[in-house]
């Protein structure tokens, strides 16, 4: 058996192994590419509030929401400080379950509360990242993720043209042929066009399945295992003061003077400082986010940990979400990330109908000239013979 024969059956035995699967994760991560966007516009009531005069204070907005549910923790806010038309929305966790309220920033109204985990975005997260069924489900999506690079690697094996005059015929569908040589063509003109950038999908999507994988990150590109950050202890324990909130709000705004999501972490424990994060939408890329530390209490400054400053691992590390998901360059990318995963998602159910069907493609064969044999009676041959002598 040649060596394109073994890869062609690998490539038929992994495809039927893992194709339920990669159908799964591409479709639902087609879903998840343009998230926010179907999000804000399907529930723009969350999001969005009419602005009014002045923004009550983010203490105040947060009595509002310990008063909705007193047996909720608040764990955190999330605030567009340049966006005067947004709402702010607190997280708690009640138990097992993570709650979302929307609060209007100017009369301090809880808009609508929400199970976080049971909002469709988180569904189709996690069916895309666990199938639903937890660590069990991240183990198969992680197995058949490797499978799928493997895959993309044997398809452009098996794609290659052995002459270039073919390059044609194998990046373009003959939709006036067959069925089955439009199922074929659709599988490999398909595949062609977009394994790149579904090879750097699947394998930027290794970091959420391997933590190896994610650590080699940073061996690579630092040269030593990733740095565990934590919020710093207090140096004075005392309870906040009244418009507490509000100060380290504003401080941080000062700071970091720059549009974006500012969240505020709601610390654990008296003990632990109060953990400021701000997402730069002016930066080139998605995903560039800034850390301020500051003392529970007293507001004063404790840490900066901002993007600038970071590792070219850690910056890395931060680049692979934007990359897996597309919005690293924003629309451009994501419709390019949309695109691939559609593509994907048709590999399984061609590959299945190629399989089933019996489909062939490739290069034309070569026309064999067969000799024409005359069959003649022994009396011709014989009349032959004495015209001869």
């Amino acid at each position: 058996m040649t060596a394109k024969k073994i890869i062609r059956q690998l490539h038929l035995w992994l495809g039927l192994v893992s194709g339920l699967v990669v159908l799964v994760v591409t479709l639902s991560g087609a879903v998840l590419v343009f998230e926010k966007e179907i999000d804000h516009l399907a529930s723009a009531g969350l999001y969005f509030v009419e602005p009014g005069a002045q923004r009550l204070p983010v203490d105040s907005l947060k009595k509002q929401a310990e008063r909705y549910n007193p047996a909720m923790k608040l764990v955190r806010v999330e605030m567009e400080p340049h966006a005067a038309n947004r709402t702010a929305l607190f997280f708690g966790k009640e138990g097992s379950v993570t709650w979302m309220l929307a609060i209007n920033p100017y009369t301090g109204a809880v808009i609508k509360a929400v199970d976080y985990e049971k909002r469709f975005f988180r569904i189709m997260l996690n069916l895309h990242r666990y199938l639903l069924a937890n660590e069990v489900g991240k183990a198969v999506t992680g197995v058949s993720c490797l499978i799928f690079l493997a895959l993309i690697v044997s398809g452009i094996v098996l794609w290659w043209p052995r002459r270039w005059k073919y390059f044609r015929q194998r990046t373009t569908i003959k939709w006036s042929g067959s069925f089955k040589r439009v199922v074929w063509d659709m599988h490999a003109a398909g595949g062609f066009y977009v394994h790149l950038l579904i090879f750097v999908i699947a394998l930027t999507g290794l970091t959420w399945s391997y933590k190896w994988f994610n650590n080699a990150i940073f061996l690579f590109f630092d040269g030593k295992p990733m740095v565990a950050y934590k919020a710093p202890a207090n140096k004075v324990q005392q309870p906040p003061a009244a418009g507490f909130y509000e100060q380290v709000y504003q401080q941080a705004n000062r700071e970091l003077a720059y549009k974006g999501l500012m969240v505020i972490q709601f610390p654990p424990s008296d003990s632990v400082s109060v953990t400021v994060t701000k997402e730069n939408y002016e930066a080139r890329i998605t995903n560039v986010v800034d850390f301020i530390y500051y003392e529970q209490g007293t507001g004063n400054l404790l840490q900066k940990r901002l993007y600038k400053d970071q590792s070219t691992g850690m910056k890395v590390r931060r680049a692979v979400y934007p990359i897996h998901t597309g919005e690293i360059f924003g629309w451009p990318t994501k419709l390019l990330a949309l695109l691939a995963c559609l593509v994907a998602a048709s590999l399984p159910v061609t590959g299945l109908l190629i399989w089933l069907k019996g489909a062939r493609g490739g290069e034309p064969k070569k026309k064999v000239k067969r000799k024409r044999i005359v069959l003649h009676t022994l009396a011709e041959v014989e009349a032959a013979r004495i015209n001869k002598g």
